[in-house]
């Protein structure tokens, strides 16, 4: 004998999973955004000298 289930997400659920995807998706942006604040931080630190080593221009550092 063959069962079928229906199975529904209850009132509500897909709502409550839209704004928990939303919170994650901001937290996720704002963490990225941070890592490339810190990166051109930390690139602006060092001399022309040391930035042609890498094969990077202080213009370079703005598009990161």
């Amino acid at each position: 004998m063959a069962y079928t289930t229906s199975t529904t997400a209850p009132l509500g659920a897909v709502t409550v999973l839209r704004v928990v995807d939303f919170f994650i998706s901001a937290k996720n942006a704002v963490l990225s955004w941070n890592e490339g604040r810190v990166t051109r931080k930390a690139l602006s630190a060092l001399t022309d000298a040391q930035l042609d080593d890498i094969g990077l221009t202080r213009a370079d550092i703005a598009k990161l």
